[in-house]
Protein backbone atom coordinates (compact mmCIF):
# COMPACT_ATOMS: atom_id res chain seq x y z
CA UNK A 1 0.00 0.00 0.00
CA UNK A 2 1.18 3.46 -1.00
CA UNK A 3 2.29 6.19 2.28
CA UNK A 4 0.43 8.65 1.67
CA UNK A 5 2.47 11.87 0.82
CA UNK A 6 2.68 14.66 3.39
CA UNK A 7 1.26 18.45 2.59
CA UNK A 8 1.96 21.09 5.25
CA UNK A 9 -0.92 23.05 3.37
CA UNK A 10 -3.16 22.40 0.82
CA UNK A 11 -1.93 22.03 -2.57
CA UNK A 12 -4.95 24.27 -3.28
CA UNK A 13 -3.62 27.77 -1.58
CA UNK A 14 0.01 27.29 -3.54
CA UNK A 15 2.68 28.96 -1.48
CA UNK A 16 0.70 31.96 -0.07
CA UNK A 17 0.22 30.45 3.55
CA UNK A 18 4.05 29.76 3.74
CA UNK A 19 4.65 33.28 3.54
CA UNK A 20 2.45 34.20 6.45
CA UNK A 21 4.73 31.51 8.98
CA UNK A 22 7.43 34.74 8.84
CA UNK A 23 5.43 36.63 10.89
CA UNK A 24 6.00 33.76 13.43
CA UNK A 25 9.54 34.85 13.92
CA UNK A 26 8.00 38.23 16.08
CA UNK A 27 6.70 36.39 19.08
CA UNK A 28 9.72 34.19 19.22
CA UNK A 29 11.98 36.91 19.12
CA UNK A 30 9.88 38.14 21.85
CA UNK A 31 10.40 35.60 24.20
CA UNK A 32 13.68 35.78 24.33
CA UNK A 33 13.19 38.18 27.26
CA UNK A 34 11.37 35.49 29.39
CA UNK A 35 13.06 32.19 31.75
CA UNK A 36 12.83 29.08 32.97
CA UNK A 37 8.98 28.05 32.83
CA UNK A 38 7.38 31.17 31.50
CA UNK A 39 9.94 30.59 28.68
CA UNK A 40 8.96 26.72 27.75
CA UNK A 41 5.47 27.59 28.28
CA UNK A 42 5.16 30.09 25.52
CA UNK A 43 7.60 28.38 22.86
CA UNK A 44 4.99 25.71 23.35
CA UNK A 45 2.02 28.27 22.65
CA UNK A 46 4.02 29.65 20.26
CA UNK A 47 4.36 26.31 18.53
CA UNK A 48 0.24 25.15 19.29
CA UNK A 49 -0.17 28.52 17.74
CA UNK A 50 1.42 27.40 14.15
CA UNK A 51 -0.34 24.20 14.46
CA UNK A 52 -3.65 25.99 14.34
CA UNK A 53 -2.68 28.22 12.07
CA UNK A 54 -2.34 24.80 9.74
CA UNK A 55 -5.41 23.00 10.37
CA UNK A 56 -7.23 25.79 9.87
CA UNK A 57 -6.49 25.50 6.41
CA UNK A 58 -7.09 22.04 5.95
CA UNK A 59 -10.66 21.96 7.98
CA UNK A 60 -12.25 24.96 5.86
CA UNK A 61 -15.35 24.72 7.96
CA UNK A 62 -17.36 23.44 10.07
CA UNK A 63 -17.24 22.11 13.35
CA UNK A 64 -13.10 21.32 13.57
CA UNK A 65 -12.74 24.89 11.87
CA UNK A 66 -14.88 26.64 14.83
CA UNK A 67 -12.57 25.31 17.56
CA UNK A 68 -9.24 25.74 15.99
CA UNK A 69 -10.29 29.29 15.10
CA UNK A 70 -11.57 29.78 18.97
CA UNK A 71 -7.95 28.03 20.10
CA UNK A 72 -6.20 30.54 17.41
CA UNK A 73 -7.74 32.93 19.50
CA UNK A 74 -7.35 31.94 23.00
CA UNK A 75 -3.89 31.91 22.44
CA UNK A 76 -3.36 35.42 21.13
CA UNK A 77 -5.10 36.74 24.14
CA UNK A 78 -3.07 34.77 26.73
CA UNK A 79 0.41 35.42 24.48
CA UNK A 80 -0.68 39.12 24.85
CA UNK A 81 -1.93 39.41 27.84
CA UNK A 82 1.23 37.43 30.52
CA UNK A 83 3.72 37.98 27.48
CA UNK A 84 3.73 41.56 25.65
CA UNK A 85 0.80 43.59 24.21
CA UNK A 86 2.41 43.61 20.93
CA UNK A 87 1.88 39.74 20.86
CA UNK A 88 -1.88 41.10 19.61
CA UNK A 89 -0.27 41.26 15.64
CA UNK A 90 -0.97 37.48 15.92
CA UNK A 91 -4.15 38.38 15.11
CA UNK A 92 -3.97 38.72 11.67
CA UNK A 93 -4.08 35.45 11.38
CA UNK A 94 -7.30 35.16 12.84
CA UNK A 95 -8.60 37.79 10.95
CA UNK A 96 -7.72 35.87 7.63
CA UNK A 97 -9.85 33.05 8.70
CA UNK A 98 -12.74 35.49 10.27
CA UNK A 99 -13.16 36.03 6.72
CA UNK A 100 -13.29 32.97 5.58
CA UNK A 101 -17.20 32.74 7.03
CA UNK A 102 -19.75 33.65 4.61
CA UNK A 103 -22.74 32.85 6.67
CA UNK A 104 -23.55 36.94 7.41
CA UNK A 105 -24.61 35.26 11.78
CA UNK A 106 -21.46 33.16 11.62
CA UNK A 107 -19.57 36.35 10.29
CA UNK A 108 -20.80 38.82 12.55
CA UNK A 109 -20.33 36.38 15.78
CA UNK A 110 -16.92 35.12 15.07
CA UNK A 111 -16.01 38.46 14.44
CA UNK A 112 -17.17 40.15 17.46
CA UNK A 113 -14.94 37.53 19.36
CA UNK A 114 -12.16 38.35 17.50
CA UNK A 115 -12.67 41.70 17.95
CA UNK A 116 -12.87 41.58 21.82
CA UNK A 117 -9.68 39.17 21.44
CA UNK A 118 -7.23 41.63 20.30
CA UNK A 119 -8.42 44.84 21.63
CA UNK A 120 -8.76 43.25 25.29
CA UNK A 121 -4.82 43.19 25.60
CA UNK A 122 -4.55 46.24 24.58
CA UNK A 123 -7.06 48.06 27.00
CA UNK A 124 -5.57 46.06 30.15
CA UNK A 125 -1.94 47.44 28.54
CA UNK A 126 -3.06 50.92 27.96
CA UNK A 127 -1.81 52.24 31.43
CA UNK A 128 1.55 50.95 31.29
CA UNK A 129 2.04 51.84 27.23
CA UNK A 130 3.52 54.92 26.36
CA UNK A 131 1.68 57.08 24.44
CA UNK A 132 4.08 56.89 21.80
CA UNK A 133 3.65 53.17 21.77
CA UNK A 134 -0.27 53.56 20.97
CA UNK A 135 0.08 56.06 18.20
CA UNK A 136 2.53 53.08 16.97
CA UNK A 137 -0.17 50.22 17.39
CA UNK A 138 -3.50 52.52 16.67
CA UNK A 139 -2.94 51.65 12.36
CA UNK A 140 -2.13 48.15 12.33
CA UNK A 141 -4.84 47.69 14.74
CA UNK A 142 -7.71 49.69 12.32
CA UNK A 143 -5.56 47.33 9.78
CA UNK A 144 -6.48 44.06 11.64
CA UNK A 145 -10.22 44.95 12.33
CA UNK A 146 -11.16 45.64 8.63
CA UNK A 147 -8.56 42.82 7.50
CA UNK A 148 -11.64 40.32 7.89
CA UNK A 149 -14.49 42.23 5.62
CA UNK A 150 -11.74 42.07 2.78
CA UNK A 151 -11.19 38.49 3.04
CA UNK A 152 -14.75 37.43 3.67
CA UNK A 153 -15.35 39.54 0.30
CA UNK A 154 -12.28 37.34 -1.63
CA UNK A 155 -13.62 34.38 -0.05
CA UNK A 156 -17.17 35.14 -1.64
CA UNK A 157 -15.74 35.84 -5.37
CA UNK A 158 -14.12 32.69 -4.94
CA UNK A 159 -17.22 30.47 -3.72
CA UNK A 160 -19.22 32.66 -6.65
CA UNK A 161 -16.66 31.97 -9.41
CA UNK A 162 -16.45 28.28 -8.24
CA UNK A 163 -20.89 27.92 -8.56
CA UNK A 164 -19.99 29.80 -11.77
CA UNK A 165 -17.26 26.60 -12.93
CA UNK A 166 -20.13 24.19 -11.50
CA UNK A 167 -23.18 25.83 -13.74
CA UNK A 168 -21.01 26.01 -17.08
CA UNK A 169 -20.34 22.34 -16.18
CA UNK A 170 -23.88 21.51 -16.21
CA UNK A 171 -24.78 23.83 -18.79
CA UNK A 172 -22.31 21.70 -20.91
CA UNK A 173 -23.52 18.28 -19.62
CA UNK A 174 -27.65 19.45 -20.51
CA UNK A 175 -26.41 20.60 -24.01
CA UNK A 176 -25.13 17.57 -24.74
CA UNK A 177 -27.67 15.54 -23.73
CA UNK A 178 -29.71 17.77 -25.87
CA UNK A 179 -27.76 16.93 -28.62
CA UNK A 180 -27.57 13.43 -28.69
CA UNK A 181 -31.54 13.73 -27.96
CA UNK A 182 -31.61 15.53 -31.41
CA UNK A 183 -29.35 12.86 -32.99
CA UNK A 184 -31.13 10.62 -31.82
CA UNK A 185 -34.75 11.72 -32.88
CA UNK A 186 -33.29 12.56 -36.67
CA UNK A 187 -31.53 8.96 -37.04
CA UNK A 188 -35.19 7.61 -36.14
CA UNK A 189 -36.84 10.26 -38.54
CA UNK A 190 -34.47 9.78 -41.45
CA UNK A 191 -32.93 6.60 -41.40
CA UNK A 192 -35.81 4.30 -40.00
CA UNK A 193 -37.87 4.56 -43.31
CA UNK A 194 -34.89 3.87 -45.36
CA UNK A 195 -33.37 1.11 -43.23
CA UNK A 196 -36.88 -0.47 -43.43
CA UNK A 197 -37.42 0.01 -47.34
CA UNK A 198 -33.82 -2.12 -47.62
CA UNK A 199 -35.15 -4.73 -45.72
CA UNK A 200 -38.38 -4.93 -47.51
CA UNK A 201 -36.71 -4.54 -51.02
CA UNK A 202 -33.64 -7.66 -50.40
CA UNK A 203 -35.94 -9.71 -49.25
CA UNK A 204 -38.04 -9.13 -52.26
CA UNK A 205 -35.15 -9.45 -54.24
CA UNK A 206 -34.15 -13.24 -52.81
CA UNK A 207 -37.71 -14.31 -53.93
CA UNK A 208 -37.32 -12.31 -57.07
CA UNK A 209 -33.74 -14.00 -57.44
CA UNK A 210 -34.95 -17.45 -59.48
CA UNK A 211 -38.30 -16.36 -60.37
CA UNK A 212 -37.28 -13.02 -62.13
CA UNK A 213 -33.53 -12.43 -62.79
CA UNK A 214 -34.23 -8.98 -64.78
CA UNK A 215 -36.21 -7.75 -61.70
CA UNK A 216 -33.96 -8.69 -58.84
CA UNK A 217 -31.21 -7.14 -60.72
CA UNK A 218 -33.34 -3.64 -60.68
CA UNK A 219 -34.73 -3.84 -57.37
CA UNK A 220 -30.73 -4.36 -56.18
CA UNK A 221 -30.15 -1.46 -57.81
CA UNK A 222 -32.75 0.10 -56.19
CA UNK A 223 -31.17 -1.04 -53.21
CA UNK A 224 -27.49 0.63 -53.75
CA UNK A 225 -29.44 3.94 -54.75
CA UNK A 226 -31.25 4.24 -51.58
CA UNK A 227 -28.27 3.08 -49.55
CA UNK A 228 -26.47 5.78 -50.85
CA UNK A 229 -28.63 7.93 -50.00
CA UNK A 230 -28.79 7.12 -46.43
CA UNK A 231 -25.10 7.44 -46.16
CA UNK A 232 -25.38 10.98 -47.77
CA UNK A 233 -28.12 11.52 -45.06
CA UNK A 234 -25.84 10.25 -42.24
CA UNK A 235 -22.93 12.31 -43.59
CA UNK A 236 -25.20 15.22 -43.29
CA UNK A 237 -26.46 14.49 -39.92
CA UNK A 238 -22.52 14.26 -38.74
CA UNK A 239 -21.88 17.64 -40.81
CA UNK A 240 -24.51 19.39 -38.38
CA UNK A 241 -22.77 18.18 -35.33
CA UNK A 242 -20.62 20.14 -33.22
CA UNK A 243 -16.99 19.19 -34.15
CA UNK A 244 -14.35 20.75 -31.83
CA UNK A 245 -10.81 21.04 -33.90
CA UNK A 246 -7.70 20.26 -33.14
CA UNK A 247 -6.78 23.86 -32.46
CA UNK A 248 -9.45 24.59 -30.27
CA UNK A 249 -8.80 21.80 -28.17
CA UNK A 250 -5.11 23.17 -27.75
CA UNK A 251 -6.19 26.62 -26.72
CA UNK A 252 -8.34 24.60 -23.80
CA UNK A 253 -6.20 22.16 -23.04
CA UNK A 254 -3.56 25.49 -22.45
CA UNK A 255 -5.70 27.29 -20.17
CA UNK A 256 -5.57 24.01 -18.00
CA UNK A 257 -2.23 23.38 -18.18
CA UNK A 258 -1.60 27.04 -17.53
CA UNK A 259 -4.02 27.16 -14.14
CA UNK A 260 -2.21 23.44 -13.07
CA UNK A 261 0.96 25.60 -13.54
CA UNK A 262 1.89 22.84 -16.12
CA UNK A 263 4.56 24.45 -19.05
CA UNK A 264 2.73 23.35 -22.07
CA UNK A 265 4.47 22.58 -25.52
CA UNK A 266 3.58 21.94 -28.98
CA UNK A 267 5.21 20.75 -32.00
CA UNK A 268 3.63 20.45 -35.37
CA UNK A 269 0.73 21.96 -37.81
CA UNK A 270 -2.13 22.54 -35.52
CA UNK A 271 -4.73 23.26 -38.22
CA UNK A 272 -4.49 19.47 -39.13
CA UNK A 273 -5.48 20.86 -42.90
CA UNK A 274 -7.13 18.72 -45.07
CA UNK A 275 -8.30 16.47 -41.72
CA UNK A 276 -11.74 15.80 -41.83
CA UNK A 277 -13.59 17.21 -39.10
CA UNK A 278 -15.00 13.53 -37.54
CA UNK A 279 -11.14 12.59 -37.36
CA UNK A 280 -10.20 16.18 -35.23
CA UNK A 281 -13.06 16.01 -33.05
CA UNK A 282 -11.86 12.02 -32.24
CA UNK A 283 -8.07 13.41 -31.86
CA UNK A 284 -9.62 16.34 -29.27
CA UNK A 285 -11.57 14.19 -27.30
CA UNK A 286 -7.96 12.15 -26.86
CA UNK A 287 -5.95 15.28 -25.94
CA UNK A 288 -8.62 16.45 -23.74
CA UNK A 289 -8.70 13.29 -21.85
CA UNK A 290 -4.65 12.98 -21.46
CA UNK A 291 -4.49 16.87 -20.54
CA UNK A 292 -7.16 16.04 -17.90
CA UNK A 293 -5.05 13.32 -16.21
CA UNK A 294 -1.84 14.66 -16.50
CA UNK A 295 -2.99 17.71 -14.20
CA UNK A 296 -4.93 15.73 -11.64
CA UNK A 297 -2.13 12.44 -11.62
CA UNK A 298 1.26 13.17 -13.30
CA UNK A 299 2.77 15.92 -11.00
CA UNK A 300 4.71 16.98 -14.06
CA UNK A 301 5.54 20.95 -14.70
CA UNK A 302 5.63 20.64 -18.15
CA UNK A 303 3.71 18.87 -21.19
CA UNK A 304 5.00 18.83 -25.03
CA UNK A 305 2.10 17.75 -27.87
CA UNK A 306 3.74 17.24 -31.13
CA UNK A 307 1.46 16.43 -34.08
CA UNK A 308 2.13 14.77 -37.09
CA UNK A 309 0.26 14.28 -40.45
CA UNK A 310 1.65 11.39 -43.36
CA UNK A 311 -0.45 10.61 -46.02
CA UNK A 312 -1.52 7.85 -44.31
CA UNK A 313 -2.46 8.73 -41.16
CA UNK A 314 -2.50 11.55 -38.25
CA UNK A 315 -0.31 10.77 -34.79
CA UNK A 316 -0.58 13.08 -31.38
CA UNK A 317 2.07 12.11 -28.79
CA UNK A 318 1.30 13.61 -25.52
CA UNK A 319 4.56 13.51 -23.07
CA UNK A 320 5.05 14.96 -19.89
CA UNK A 321 7.77 14.90 -17.28
CA UNK A 322 5.69 13.45 -14.40
CA UNK A 323 5.91 10.74 -12.03
CA UNK A 324 5.23 8.31 -14.78
CA UNK A 325 5.06 4.12 -15.41
CA UNK A 326 4.81 2.37 -11.96
CA UNK A 327 7.47 -0.58 -12.17
CA UNK A 328 5.13 -3.18 -11.80
CA UNK A 329 4.10 -2.35 -15.92
CA UNK A 330 0.69 -1.08 -14.89
CA UNK A 331 -0.37 2.23 -16.61
CA UNK A 332 0.31 4.80 -13.82
CA UNK A 333 1.20 8.36 -13.31
CA UNK A 334 -0.65 10.55 -15.83
CA UNK A 335 -2.47 7.38 -17.38
CA UNK A 336 -4.35 5.11 -15.37
CA UNK A 337 -6.67 2.47 -16.16
CA UNK A 338 -10.43 3.90 -15.31
CA UNK A 339 -8.45 7.44 -16.16
CA UNK A 340 -9.48 7.50 -19.50
CA UNK A 341 -7.28 4.73 -21.44
CA UNK A 342 -10.24 2.88 -22.27
CA UNK A 343 -12.64 5.34 -23.37
CA UNK A 344 -10.08 6.76 -25.83
CA UNK A 345 -9.10 3.04 -27.07
CA UNK A 346 -12.89 2.75 -27.14
CA UNK A 347 -13.15 6.31 -29.60
CA UNK A 348 -9.98 4.90 -31.82
CA UNK A 349 -11.05 1.83 -32.46
CA UNK A 350 -14.66 3.43 -34.23
CA UNK A 351 -11.85 4.97 -36.67
CA UNK A 352 -9.93 2.28 -36.52
CA UNK A 353 -7.26 4.29 -34.65
CA UNK A 354 -4.75 2.70 -32.01
CA UNK A 355 -2.85 4.65 -29.13
CA UNK A 356 0.64 3.74 -27.26
CA UNK A 357 1.40 4.13 -24.20
CA UNK A 358 5.54 4.22 -23.29
CA UNK A 359 7.69 5.35 -20.67
CA UNK A 360 8.95 9.13 -21.34
CA UNK A 361 12.65 9.48 -22.25
CA UNK A 362 13.64 10.37 -18.84
CA UNK A 363 11.00 10.41 -16.55
CA UNK A 364 7.77 11.20 -17.56
CA UNK A 365 4.86 9.00 -19.71
CA UNK A 366 4.89 9.50 -23.31
CA UNK A 367 1.00 8.54 -25.25
CA UNK A 368 0.76 8.09 -29.03
CA UNK A 369 -2.42 8.19 -30.45
CA UNK A 370 -2.91 7.52 -34.44
CA UNK A 371 -5.65 7.27 -36.85
CA UNK A 372 -5.98 6.65 -40.38
CA UNK A 373 -6.32 9.88 -42.52
CA UNK A 374 -9.93 9.48 -43.87
CA UNK A 375 -10.71 9.11 -48.07
CA UNK A 376 -13.53 11.34 -49.15
CA UNK A 377 -16.51 10.21 -50.81
CA UNK A 378 -15.70 9.19 -54.42
CA UNK A 379 -18.00 9.16 -57.59
CA UNK A 380 -19.44 6.19 -56.31
CA UNK A 381 -20.29 7.39 -53.13
CA UNK A 382 -18.05 5.35 -51.44
CA UNK A 383 -16.23 6.43 -48.30
CA UNK A 384 -12.60 4.59 -47.24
Amino acid sequence: MARKQFHMFPQRFGFFPYVWLLYLLMPAFNLQAEHGVKLLLGVLMLVLFAVTYRQLYWAGSGRAFHLWLGLQLLLVVVLSVFYTPYNFYLGFYAANFIGWYTDKTLFRRAYTVFALSVLFPLLLSMRSMELGSLVFLFPFLLIMLVFPFGARSLTSNRLLERKLDQANEVIKEMVKREERMRIARDLHDTMGHTLSLITLKSQLVEKLAAKDPERAQAEAREIQRTSRAALRQVRELVSEMRAVSVAEELAEAGEMLRSAEIALEIEGDASLAGISDLTQNILSLCIKEAVTNIVKHSGADRCRIIIGITEANVRITIEDNGIGLRQTGEAGGAYRAGNGLKGMAERLSLMDGSLTLSPGGTRGTSLSVVIPRIVKEGKEGVTA
